[in-house]
């Protein structure tokens, strides 16, 4: 009982699809331990501001700057914040025809953070 197949070709053993994608499905699985394990990876930046009280510059979708103490955060990136910088600029209307920025702060000693507005985290190096 030998399978017919064409002249010139060869058969090369493969591995069953389904036990390629079983492999493929395991490997995607996230470890119940590693779930809030935030030492490596992009949310390492916040871990280690947590565990140094230092700073961090958030860049916010709103074009505003966050200085602050990141005091918790998630896997969404919400965050609580302490020492609170916030900082942008304006531009005047009416008046003058060449109205100059202006840059604008506030200080907010506790700050609760949406994760979905925020666009960059950068740690301040002091």
């Amino acid at each position: 009982a030998q399978a017919c197949k064409a002249p010139g070709t060869r058969q090369s053993p493969r591995p069953p699809r389904s036990g390629v994608l079983l492999q493929a499905a395991m490997a995607d699985e996230a470890k119940p331990e590693d779930k809030d394990n935030f030492d490596v990876g992009p949310l390492s930046v916040l871990q280690k501001c947590v565990k140094d009280n230092s700073q961090v510059l958030i860049n916010c979708r709103n074009n505003r700057k966050i200085l602050a103490r990141v005091k918790a955060f998630d896997r969404h990136s919400n965050m609580v914040l302490e020492n609170v910088r916030e900082m942008w600029t304006e531009i005047p209307h009416g008046g003058k025809k060449k109205a100059k920025p202006v840059n604008k702060d506030r200080f907010i000693s506790k700050l609760f953070l949406r994760g979905d507005s925020v666009i960059l985290v950068l740690r301040n190096p002091k």
